[in-house]
């Protein structure tokens, strides 16, 4: 019995001792990585500031695109609380309209991969039921 226990916490105790190495040389290789990985200048890249200007601007909506087209079109309806909730109307409009379209055309690009998806699988259990 003295035996069995002094194994087990033998055994236990090189377990451990395992996990230990192995846990530093994870952290040496994630290092290594870390230091060794080239990583290109985000803010520095003028050619993708280029393009998401171009991808804002692309939309043909009469709605505010930034936050400073916002905060200008909110200064120049300023004095009238009216005309100002009329053109957020109008923009929520526009909004939804384009979130709309968008969402028509995901759901049925997932309905029809949904539908491609079971056809196969239908293929697949037929095959296996024909064998």
């Amino acid at each position: 019995m003295i035996n069995l226990i002094s194994r087990t916490i033998g055994n236990i105790s090189s377990l451990l001792k395992g996990l230990q190495v192995k846990s530093f040389l994870a952290v040496v290789v994630v290092g290594f990585l870390v230091l060794t990985t080239n990583v290109s200048d985000g803010p520095n890249d003028k050619g993708l500031k280029e393009r998401v200007r171009q991808q804002v601007e692309q939309n043909d909506a009469q709605r505010p695109k930034t936050i400073g087209q916002w905060f200008k079109d909110a200064r120049e309806t300023e004095d009238s609380p009216g005309e100002r909730l009329q053109k957020i109307g109008q923009q929520s409009g526009e909004a939804f309209k384009e979130f709309g379209s968008g969402y028509v055309k995901g759901a049925q690009e997932t309905a029809s991969d949904v539908g491609d998806s079971a056809a196969e699988a239908a293929k697949d259990v037929s095959n296996k039921v024909g064998r």
